[in-house]
């Protein structure tokens, strides 16, 4: 209240938080609060840490959150908010606001099991490692996302990969049941039987169409999986691109496995690191072998549990730093695979220098296995693709905000010259996965012309006066 009357410069929004904490009393944090601090510290990026709205909410059940909806849309000129889930989109305002009302969500983090196993029933707020964690003692999985960090609502809206996503599917994909917040307020379940278009719209939507506050996932059984690390010189670069094309042939992908090859580069010099899961407890499978012949400095493959693994993978991320991601869709053959890597060993000394830079670029194997499983039941717009496909992403980290400009022309160049030549190639793939695009990238336009007309349809259903597309900042908007 305090802090309220002595910073009021947006009468609205001090109106807003005024009225919020009239229904949902201490849910309603403000500066100087230490569950305003909680929430604002544990952003994954320096980025959005650096926003402060002038409240934040922190809902425990979607009923909450339908009175945060319907009390931000009362007020007399609607306020800006944020929705947040595991809050691991790196770019400014993706899940955060300055100076309007952000919703943080991840007190809506409950994990149940159906009693015959099928169905978990996961709050958004909770992350993945925190779904693993309860789920290995069961002897069963989800296709959830591969670093325990990263929260379950933005990930599944946006797609998600999975280690088991080449068995069923983008994660998304596994959603049986949304349970989602619409711009009224009303409480609703998106599935097979009930709004059945708002579930497929969900479906690589992202947060256009309300606040989904619960996922029912399916589940199946789910041992240790194979797994781990494989560290090698960047000298191996021209084997490792080999072995990469093989493993992704359309013919012959094995199912069960999961692969992330990146090239790193840092203070420490460059390196290259294969993140490798097979899905069973099978020592040195077969798929892998190429792999694992090339001289490696060290290795941390074993057979652990999803958690486990999960917890490896997202030790990589580097939270409290400026952070970028780009990403683009291509073939995967071995002349542009090769494109990838010298366009990136080039791009090197555009970033060179630049205080805690990390820039690795990482290819990521895309099979039919994955993009056609449930290519008409989603809103990825993938269903007429054909072959093997690759998702090329960029990941960079660094200290300081003065380096942002540097740092993301360097970006855009790379990505043009390996645009370009993916064109001349001609293995040109428009698909951009929004889990993984920069904020000048348009996710949802590179979509199928009818899959982005069923969105705005939706979205004029659900969402008439347009909520989510104007005042809410953050995000991935619908193309006008």
């Amino acid at each position: 209240m305090d802090y309220l009357s002595e910073n009021i410069t947006n009468t609205s929004v001090a109106t807003c938080c005024l009225a919020l904490i009239g229904g949902l009393g201490n849910k309603v944090s403000f500066p100087n609060t230490q569950p305003y601090n909680d929430s604002i510290n544990t952003y994954f990026s320096q980025q959005n840490s650096n926003l402060h709205p002038l409240c934040i909410v922190s809902p425990t059940t979607a009923a909450d959150v339908s009175t945060a909806i319907k009390t931000i849309t009362s007020t007399l000129e609607t306020t800006n908010f944020a929705i947040r889930s595991g809050g691991h989109a790196p770019f400014t305002g993706a899940s955060n606001i300055a100076n309007g009302i952000t919703l943080d969500l991840r007190g809506l983090n409950r994990i149940t099991v159906s009693p015959d196993h099928t169905t978990a029933s996961i709050g958004v707020g909770a992350a993945w490692g925190d779904v693993y964690s309860h789920l290995d003692p069961l002897g069963l999985s989800v296709a959830g996302g591969r670093a325990a960090q990263v929260g379950v609502g933005g990930l599944t809206t946006g797609g998600g990969i999975s280690y088991f996503s080449p068995r069923y599917g983008w994660t998304c994909d596994t959603v049986t049941n949304f349970e989602i917040v619409l711009a009224n307020g009303t409480i609703v379940n998106a599935n097979e039987h009930e709004n059945p278009e708002l579930m497929i719209a969900l479906r690589g939507g992202s947060n256009n169409f309300g606040v989904v506050t619960r996922v029912d996932m399916k589940t199946f059984e789910q041992g240790p999986i194979w797994g781990g690390s494989v560290y090698h010189s960047v000298d191996t670069y021209q084997q490792q691109l080999e072995a990469f094309a093989g493993l992704n042939s359309a013919e012959g992908y094995d199912e069960h496995a999961s692969l992330i090859t990146s090239f790193g580069f840092s203070e420490q010099g460059k390196a290259v690191v294969n993140s490798i899961v097979y899905t069973k407890a099978e020592e040195n499978p077969a798929v892998y072998r190429p792999f694992m012949e090339i001289p490696k400095l060290f290795s941390t493959v074993r057979i652990a549990g999803m958690h486990e693994m999960a917890m490896e993978q997202g030790s990589f991320s580097k939270e409290g730093k400026r952070q970028m991601s780009v990403v683009m869709t291509h073939g995967s053959t071995l002349p542009m695979l090769n494109a990838v890597y010298q366009h990136w060993d080039s791009s090197l000394k555009g970033v060179e220098g630049i205080p805690g830079m990390v820039w690795a670029i990482s290819l990521e194997p895309l099979p039919p296995a994955i993009y056609s499983r449930n290519a008409s039941k989603n809103s990825l717009g993938l269903d007429d693709a054909s072959g093997p496909l690759v998702v090329t992403l960029l990941s960079a980290t660094w200290d300081d905000e003065s380096d942002d400009e540097k740092v993301e022309k360097a970006a855009r160049e790379l990505f043009e010259h390996i645009e370009n030549d993916a064109r001349k190639l001609g293995v040109y793939e428009p698909f951009v996965y929004l889990n993984y695009a920069a904020p000048w990238q348009d996710p949802i336009a590179s979509y199928k012309s009818e899959c982005v007309e069923r969105l705005k349809r939706v979205s004029l259903d659900v969402d008439p006066k347009r909520l989510f597309q104007t005042k809410i900042p953050g995000g991935f908007k619908l193309p006008k």
